[in-house]
């Protein structure tokens, strides 16, 4: 693990209740699940969506992908399995990027969202992070500025550079441009309904398959600035396929991203038989 280069990482959050009530309704007797739907049916009101603003939730499943120097999937864990307490979560994020001497953070639109979730929890949980916040470094060498690609690649920045274009689809149709699981089964608007039904391990299985979508983008993206080639990236991605074989056993997620993985490169060898048979 001494050679890991990037961290490549998904969260999911729940929101606050309990902020969410104390900031948005102090003169109202709401319990904290009452407030959260208070506030999303307010936000679906006045913007035709009841995402909860980042300021107000909390990480309840962070996974992350070890990735060495010569894109080998390492390994993928969810962090503080199988308590997933958010302070601890994000303790040992924030610990494990130091501990592995900065690698750099990998991550699809986290500029805009999992960073500053991650950010604003190390703030409320009193987290110093000095290597990250380092303001006192010239501004293109600072962790947090938006070019520094050796300290976090977001992948959708990169893809359509710098917010030229809108990235419709996001990351489910980048996998799918490319033949992978993609959105299955759970989606990030189930989150908080599985969060309070305490199916929190559906919750990390869900956040384990984003990051490894996350991580065959990634390889695709070192294809196109040609740092590896088509070869090497079919290489790495049979390497990645036998270390999730090697423990679907263990972990169910895997076990349905594989077969979701086969159907899609099913789906993709019986497109050029049709088109044949129609012309």
């Amino acid at each position: 693990m001494s050679d890991v280069k990037y961290l490549i990482f998904d969260i999911e959050t729940v929101g606050d209740g309990d902020l969410i009530r104390k900031v948005r309704y102090p003169d109202e007797q709401l319990t904290p699940r009452e407030a959260i739907q208070r506030y999303r049916s307010q936000l679906l009101e006045e913007s035709g969506r009841d995402v909860l603003p980042l300021t107000f939730v909390l990480p309840v499943s962070v996974a992350v992908a070890k990735v060495s120097r010569d894109w080998q999937l390492l390994d993928v864990s969810v962090l503080d399995a199988p308590q997933f307490r958010p302070q601890e979560i994000v303790r040992r994020f924030w610990q494990g990027w130091t501990h592995y001497n900065k690698p750099t953070l990998v991550t699809f639109n986290g500029r805009c969202y999992d960073l500053p979730v991650m950010e604003v929890a190390a703030f409320r949980f009193g987290i110093s992070i000095p290597q990250w916040f380092n303001v006192d470094a010239r501004s293109f060498e600072q962790a947090r500025n938006r070019y520094n690609q050796d300290a976090h690649l977001d992948l959708q920045d990169l893809l359509t550079n710098y917010g030229a274009f809108r990235m419709s689809g996001g990351l489910n149709l980048l996998a799918s441009l490319i033949q992978k699981p993609g959105k299955s089964g759970i989606d990030g608007s189930q989150v908080q309904s599985l969060y309070h039904e305490g199916k929190v391990d559906l919750i990390n299985d869900y956040c384990r398959c984003d990051v490894l979508d996350t991580y065959f983008v990634f390889l695709r993206t070192q294809v196109l600035l040609g740092r590896i080639s088509a070869q090497e990236e079919r290489d790495l991605t049979s390497s990645a396929r036998e270390l999730l074989q090697s423990q679907a056993a263990d972990h169910p997620a895997y076990q349905h991203y594989l077969k979701t993985w086969d159907e899609r490169l099913q789906h993709q060898q019986d497109i050029p038989a049709a088109l044949g048979t129609t012309g």
